[in-house]
């Protein structure tokens, strides 16, 4: 089943929160042949061994708030000091755990299933092997999960004539066009993959998309990344030796800001939390300087115009909204776009209430609505010592900085705005 992004007849669930991926570093690497070298996903490449390649991506992918690595038993509290140091080096954002594999893939991956914290719904089940995928093919399963599949997995279509071979002898020709190579991240329901791997705990398989076919649920198919080879073999070794690939992702930053006068009828929120006391807003909307703010900054960063483009305070449907569906509407352009938020820092100006006693519970609930751990999210609260129009207690206003990584896209390329009543649709396009 190929996941089709022109679709109209899947329905957008709520977006999922808690997502965590499981590493498998603990094979042995008999296929290699090279005994001297020692299992691949050890190997030194820029510095440092292949399994943290997959880290980092994974850092990098929205909404991810930790990683499992499963190491071979032997060995196991060497390769632990090694990731450690290299996690307070490189203070990725992440949780790391460490289990020790089993003899069998899918012990290895059950061990990695039961290390997971019980808060997670998705995992992203991962070989070491495979140092070269992007965010971009992370955020594609995470999108099929996002519209209620189970399972999510990557696949390209063979450009090779692939034949059926019994006793060494041709019995057919196979369709290409209905086959997949399939690759790995790949996407679960945790709940799933867990009783799938409960029920058939003797099963062998390659994979673990096998083990939710088995129980009949449907597994989609995105597309995959031709560069995201598994390194299995001797010759394989020389794609570490090639130069670096052009880059696919470029940093972007998107600067919001907003203001609100008081005195209006609508009570205060910010970031999508009451704030208590008699303090109202003028606005069209449920006026939540931050969230604006926040949301403009989103489409800073996708070059998409602003808020009031988006959502005009001349529409009478947008009376009286929460702030938070304009930030959800364009969450889904973001992901459209392949956009990955890294990090958000919110600024509230205001003389008066006092943000402080709040701002805890506002973070929470900003990470919340982007998808972000915690620590990615910042919120501050300052005053202008009673100078402008805040001073004069007159109105409160927010700047927001958002800062992540887009796809490189062709010069001439731009993003196309959500077509009214879509939520669904938005791609780059060139004229």
């Amino acid at each position: 089943m190929t996941l089709d992004h022109n679709d109209s007849s899947r329905t957008e669930l709520p977006l999922i929160r808690h997502v965590w991926a499981l590493v498998l570093a603990a094979g042995a690497g008999t296929r290699m042949g090279q005994p001297s070298v020692g299992p691949k996903q050890f190997l030194d490449h820029q510095g440092v061994p292949l399994f943290w390649h997959s880290v980092r991506t994974f850092s990098r992918t929205a909404r991810m708030e930790g990683v499992v690595l499963v190491f071979p038993a032997e060995g196991l509290e060497a390769w632990r000091k090694k990731t450690l140091d290299l996690h307070a080096a490189e203070r990725l954002g992440l949780e790391i755990r460490i289990v020790p594999g089993g003899s069998r893939r899918q012990d290895s991956v059950s061990h990695g299933l039961n290390a997971l914290p019980g808060i997670c719904e998705v995992v992203i089940v991962h070989d070491a092997a495979r140092p070269f995928f992007t965010p971009i093919l992370t955020a594609a399963l995470l999108e099929a999960i996002d519209h209620g599949s189970v399972a999510a997995i990557p696949g390209l279509v063979p450009s090779d004539t692939v034949k059926e071979v019994g006793s060494g002898v041709v019995s057919r020709t196979l369709d290409r066009d209905s086959l997949v190579l399939v690759q790995t991240p790949q996407a679960f329901r945790r709940k799933e993959l867990q009783d799938a791997h409960d029920r058939n705990p003797e099963q062998t398989v390659t994979d673990d998309a096998a083990m939710i076919e088995a129980l009949g649920l449907d597994v989609v198919v995105v597309p995959g990344e031709a560069a995201n080879r598994k390194l299995t073999h001797p010759e394989d070794l020389l794609m570490l030796k090639a130069e670096d690939p052009p880059p696919t992702r470029t940093p972007c930053t998107g600067l919001g800001y907003d203001v609100h006068r008081f005195g209006g009828d609508r009570p205060l929120v910010l970031g999508g939390v009451p704030i208590p006391g008699d303090h109202r807003v003028f606005a069209h909307s449920d006026g939540d300087v931050l969230l604006h703010a926040l949301t403009d900054a989103i489409l800073g960063c996708l070059g998409a115009g602003d808020i009031g483009t988006h959502f005009p305070d001349s529409d009478p449907a947008l009376a009286g909204m929460s702030s938070a569906v304009f930030l959800d509407r364009v969450m889904v352009m973001a992901r459209r776009a392949g956009l990955v938020l890294t990090h958000a820092d919110c600024t509230v100006v205001t003389q008066v209430p006092k943000i402080a006693p709040h701002a805890e519970t506002i973070r929470a609930n900003v990470a919340n609505l982007l998808g972000l751990p915690r620590t990615r999210v910042n919120i501050k609260a300052t005053t202008e010592e009673g100078l402008g129009f805040t001073g004069a207690k007159q109105g409160i206003k927010a700047l927001v900085v958002v800062t992540g990584t887009a796809p490189v896209i062709a010069p001439g390329t731009s993003l196309q705005p959500l077509p009214e009543g879509d939520t669904e649709s938005c791609s780059f396009t060139t004229p």
